[in-house]
C-alpha cells in the first residue's frame, strides 16, 4: 500500500492530535536530572517519504536530547572506519536485559551483547576515539549528524551532558569493567566524556528523520543521491535496530510496530520503513523498558494505517 502525500499528511496530523489528547504519557527519565525537567505533554512526529515529502505534526520542530538514538550514527561511523572487524569488540544479539545492565558483561568476559545497549555503545565510542583526540572524535560525530540532517545548527546540549557526567556512575562501572578485559583501549574518562556528549546531541523530529533517510533507501539519500553506506550495510544496521533497538522491549516493538527502530531515554524514536520513509517521533514519557510510551503507540498506529510493517499489511 503506497501512501499519497496528502494521505500521509492527514495520517500524521491525525495521529499527532490523538497522541496529544491522551492522558497516559509514561514517566520522564529522572536518573538524568536535566531530562526530568522536560514537559511530559510534548509530542512530535515527522515522516519523510522517498519523494522528500515531509509530513509533520505536533512539536516537530522542538529540539530534544536524542540520547541512545545517537548510537545508530556512531555505529555507522565505526563500521565505516573498521568494517566488520567491529564485531570482534561487540556482538549483534538482543540483550534481554536493561540498557545499563552489567550482568551479561560478567558472563561474556567484557564483550557487550550489541552496540545499542550502553556497554556496546561505549565500546563503539572507544573505537572511534582510537583515531582521534576526544574533542576531534566528538566533532566528527557531530559533523556527521549535521551533514546527514543537512543542518549545521545541530548542537550538543551541554547542560544534559554535564548532568550525565555528574550522575553516570553505572556507565562508569560498565566502562571500567570492559577496560579490565581489554575491550576498552583508551582512557575511560576520555571514552565516557565523548559518550555522554554524543548522547546529549539535541535534534528536532524533522532533523532526526532527515538524518535517518539513508537507512530507508539502501544507504543513500534519495534527494541528493549521496551514498552514506552500501546497501548491504544499511540492511544490516536496520537488522540490528529491529532486534536490539529497544533494549528488552525490542520484541514488543517489532511485534506491534514492525519496523527497525532505535529509541532514546529522551523520549525519541527513529524508525525506518525500508524503501518508503524515515520517521522520527518524540514523547518524553517512557514505559517500563525505557522507551517512549506514546512514541511506540503512535508508530503502531502509523504502520497499521499505512500498511508499512515489514512483516506485511
Amino acid at each position: 500500500m503506497t501512501a499519497t502525500a496528502s494521505r500521509l499528511e492527514d495520517v500524521v496530523r491525525e495521529i499527532a492530535e490523538e497522541m496529544q489528547a491522551r492522558p497516559d504519557r509514561g514517566e520522564v527519565a529522572t536518573y538524568i536530572p536535566e531530562l526530568a525537567r522536560v514537559d511530559p505533554g510534548a509530542f512530535g512526529l515527522v515522516v519523510i517519504d522517498a519523494d522528500g515529502t515531509v509530513a509533520a505534526g505536533g512539536d516537530s520542530d522542538v529540539p530534544f536530547s536524542i540520547q541512545s538514538i545517537s548510537k545508530v550514527f556512531t555505529l555507522t561511523l565505526a563500521l565505516g572506519m573498521v568494517g566488520d572487524r567491529l564485531w570482534r569488540r561487540v556482538g549483534r544479539e538482543p540483550s534481554g536485559s536493561p540498557f545499563n545492565s552489567i550482568i551479561q558483561l560478567e558472563y561474556e568476559r567484557g564483550i557487550p551483547r550489541n552496540p545499542f545497549i550502553n556497554a556496546g555503545a561505549i565500546a563503539v565510542t572507544d573505537l572511534i576515539l582510537s583515531r582521534h583526540k576526544p574533542r576531534e572524535a566528538l566533532g566528527e560525530i557531530l559533523r556527521f549528524m549535521q551533514v546527514l540532517a543537512q543542518d549545521s545548527s545541530i548542537v550538543i546540549d551541554e547542560a544534559v551532558a554535564a548532568s550525565e557526567q555528574r550522575t553516570g556512575f553505572r556507565n562508569g562501572a560498565l566502562a571500567h569493567y570492559m577496560k579490565s578485559f581489554g575491550v576498552i583501549e583508551n582512557p575511560v574518562e576520555y571514552v565516557l566524556g565523548v559518550y555522554f556528549h554524543h548522547c546529549a546531541i539535541a535534534m528536532t523530529c524533522r532533523q532526526l528523520a532527515t538524518a535517518g533517510r539513508f537507512l530507508a533507501h539502501a544507504g543513500r539519500d534519495p534527494t541528493t543521491g549521496h551514498s552514506v553506506v552500501t546497501p548491504e550495510r544499511a540492511r544490516r544496521i536496520n537488522a540490528v535496530m529491529l532486534t536490539c533497538g529497544h533494549y528488552d522491549g525490542s520484541g514488543e516493538f517489532a511485534y506491534r510496530v514492525g519496523l527497525p527502530g532505535k529509541s532514546g531515554v529522551g523520549g525519541g524514536i527513529l524508525a525506518i520503513a525500508p524503501g518508503k520513509a524515515s520517521i522520527a517521533v518524540w514523547s518524553p514519557g517512557l514505559d517500563a523498558a525505557g522507551n517512549s510510551h506514546l512514541g511506540r503507540i503512535a508508530l503502531e498506529a502509523l504502520t497499521r494505517r499505512l500498511g508499512w510493517s515489514i512483516f506485511g499489511v
